[in-house]
């Protein structure tokens, strides 16, 4: 079941615009990557399902049912730009934003002291924002987008800003959240952090939506049937050994085996590759070579480019 949804989105800026006919689907407790360039369009998408800005077309539905003001108090947001109270006391503020979502004084201090506690900032309670480095101001930011425990939260470059320690940090807590019934839109640039967390992802290119769906399908869809090898030597030259067809990559030494990347026709196995070569080596390791999220990225993007 999808939680949230939005068809056929479409947001113009005087000349410029913003979203053109995008539509994604947000499965119930999945991490959504929403990806792509500066510009691309997906802090606007972004404001349109926390209803700051409206769209000019489309529908957006959430669990169900077709998105309503009221909806957004069951939506956790975390911006790009920070907007925490300079002058205000890092707890006093924490505990007058957790109210505005709607708990009561008492389970605001309880929830907080919990967060607080485990961010390892308790101490920073009784002193003033401004007071606190970027990292630690995004650690407060954090913790009051999911204070009120909302069924999606939104993060808009999390870990922008924070050292790696932090970003594991965070990177944990997220994959708890998951683990707990959030669902989870994560906009980044990160396409590690897209590798570790994310189930499934839209890219969005000049306004447009070119490539949605699972991680893992999408990274078998992209695959060149690409394999690296690792061997002691050969009996004769692999180009010996090896059809025209099998298309030798790069070859090289690592520590004290001989490794080689082959592309296989599109028809043959890695079962195909190793009987072709047993005869005439002894083989340690065969892998296949799976393209990375950032490869894809690329790919995609500087396609759709040199296309248009």
């Amino acid at each position: 079941m999808d939680l949230f949804s939005a068809a056929h989105i479409t947001k113009q800026y005087a000349a410029h615009r913003a979203l053109d006919d995008v539509s994604i689907a947000v499965p119930e407790g999945s991490i959504f990557g929403l990806l792509g360039p500066n510009g691309a369009g997906k802090t606007t998408l972004i404001r349109i399902i926390n209803q700051i800005i409206a769209p000019d077309s489309g529908e957006l539905m959430f669990a169900g049912k077709r998105l309503q003001p009221q909806d957004v108090e069951q939506i956790g947001y975390l911006p790009e730009e920070r907007g925490l109270y300079k002058k205000m006391k890092v707890g006093e503020q924490a505990l007058y934003l957790a109210q505005l979502k709607g708990l009561s004084r008492r389970e605001a201090e309880k929830r907080l002291n919990h967060w607080f506690s485990k961010f390892g900032i308790m101490g920073w309670w009784n002193r003033k924002v401004e007071e606190l480095s970027k990292g630690m101001q995004q650690k407060v930011q954090f913790i009051v987008t999911v204070i009120h425990q909302p069924r999606l939260l939104i993060f808009d470059e999390p870990f922008s800003g924070f050292d790696p320690i932090n970003v594991n940090l965070l990177k944990e807590e997220i994959l708890n959240l998951k683990a707990t019934g959030s669902t989870i839109i994560f906009s980044t640039h990160n396409m590690a952090s897209v590798e570790e967390l994310c189930d499934h992802i839209a890219l969005i290119n000049n306004a447009r939506k070119i490539l949605d769906g699972n991680v893992k399908s999408i990274k078998e869809r992209f695959s060149t049937n690409t394999f690296e090898v690792r061997f002691n030597t050969f009996d004769r030259d692999l180009h010996a050994i090896l059809p025209e067809t099998y298309e030798i990559l790069q070859t090289g030494m690592d520590d004290t085996l001989r490794v080689a990347r082959i592309r296989l026709p599109e028809e043959s196995k890695p079962n195909d590759l190793l009987s072709l070569l047993m005869p005439h080596a002894t083989i340690h390791s065969l892998n296949e070579i799976i393209p990375s999220m950032n490869d894809i990225f690329i790919h995609v993007v500087t396609k759709k480019e040199a296309s248009e």
